[in-house]
């Protein structure tokens, strides 16, 4: 399949906004910003660069509902392009799906456990069997942040792929459009159940209980394929300015679904599409340049490896820098960024490179 480079930077971009907000989080978690100074030009424009500076940066988790999004694109361009030579073997695509998903999130285990530089935050227990099956869900006050609180989107990411093949089915019966609002209609029922009448765990609509995500995911679907409708308009709007206008313009608004339980309902999805169309519409702009692209991109292609390892390197140092100022703590991001993006992308690498070199000597071989 020819891989989208825009779409690889824009899941480069992704992750590195996520293991940013790790990292803030953790070192400025009791931080307090210096007072606001106006005495002149100078000082002013200092403290308005920090107020932006510490309210952008807060909003580095909504980059998981980019992921969302990106992961229903690329999961349904790829699935439609398999179509074109003949039916889909659901029991082949799982095992593909297997394969892609299980050995690197073991891998991940491991270097937790051995790995040097990494935060230790809970005891190594019985629990781990259910991290391992990415179960995380059972038992899940528990078990979802076990470990490595980023992992709960593998167990969220497993629920997708198994329900894929009716998302599919229903996209390609329905359309697009009505696929996206019944899509939206279900999981905003979901999380009306679990916020409102039967009020849960917050981790189930987190994505514990997928079903809740699935609008985000449906509108990658979608968008898929709208691309494969007209590939010029859809690239057009999110990667030439309009859709990044939009996005800016809409974002306050998604803000304010924080606000109310009802709101809430349709918060993630608000926040997460507003977010998609800022970092697609800067994808767009670093796909004009050459190096950048293809750096931003090796990034993106190897994005499942950093995401599965970065919390707890970035949790280590983030808990020993943190009395240092603002300006140290940024220099010192660009460097442990690109670090954990190397080892992530070694770790991923190196992994399906073994399991492919398994998985060809099972094949029988042909006469």
């Amino acid at each position: 399949m020819k891989r989208l480079l825009w779409v690889d930077i824009s899941k480069g971009l992704a992750i590195l906004v996520v293991a940013y907000f790790h990292f803030f989080r953790t070192y400025f978690q009791y931080g307090v910003l210096p007072p606001s100074d106006w005495s002149n030009l100078a000082a002013s424009a200092l403290t308005i660069l920090r107020l932006i500076w510490f309210k952008v940066s807060g909003l580095g988790f909504h980059a998981v509902g980019v992921f969302i999004i990106l992961s229903g694109w690329t999961l349904m361009q790829s699935t439609m392009r398999r179509v074109e030579s003949g039916p889909v073997a659901w029991g082949g695509w799982y095992r593909a799906r297997f394969v892609r998903l299980y050995p690197m999130y073991w891998v991940a285990h491991l270097v937790y456990l051995i790995s040097p530089f990494v935060a230790h935050l809970e005891p190594v227990d019985d629990r781990i069997i259910l991290s391992l099956l990415g179960l995380r869900f059972i038992d899940i006050q528990m078990n979802f942040m076990y470990l490595n609180a980023a992992w709960w989107y593998f167990a969220m990411l497993i629920q997708f792929y198994l329900i894929f093949p009716l998302l599919f089915w229903m996209a390609r019966r329905l359309g697009p459009w009505w696929f996206l609002i019944i899509a939206c209609a279900a999981g905003f029922f979901a999380r009306y159940i679990l916020l409102v009448v039967w009020p849960q765990n917050g981790l189930w609509v987190l994505g514990g209980f997928a079903i809740c995500r699935v609008p985000e995911f449906a509108l990658g679907m979608s968008l898929a394929m709208w691309h494969r409708q007209s590939s010029a308009r859809v690239e057009w709007f999110l990667l030439r300015g309009p859709g990044f206008v939009v996005g800016l313009i809409l974002y306050p608004a998604a803000l304010q679904l924080y606000h109310g339980l009802y709101p809430y309902i349709f918060c993630d999805f608000a926040t997460g599409t507003c977010c998609m169309l800022e970092i697609v519409g800067i994808a767009g702009i670093i796909s004009l340049s050459s190096a950048p692209a293809k750096l931003f991109g090796l990034v993106g292609v190897y994005s499942y490896g950093l995401y599965l390892i970065h919390q707890p390197y970035v949790i280590w140092l983030g808990l020993r820098i943190r009395e240092v100022p603002i300006w140290m703590f940024l220099l010192i991001c660009i460097p442990a960024l690109a670090v954990l993006s190397a080892w992530g992308m070694l770790l991923e690498k190196g992994t399906n490179t073994l399991v492919n070199k398994l998985v060809s000597l099972r094949k029988p071989a042909h006469t």
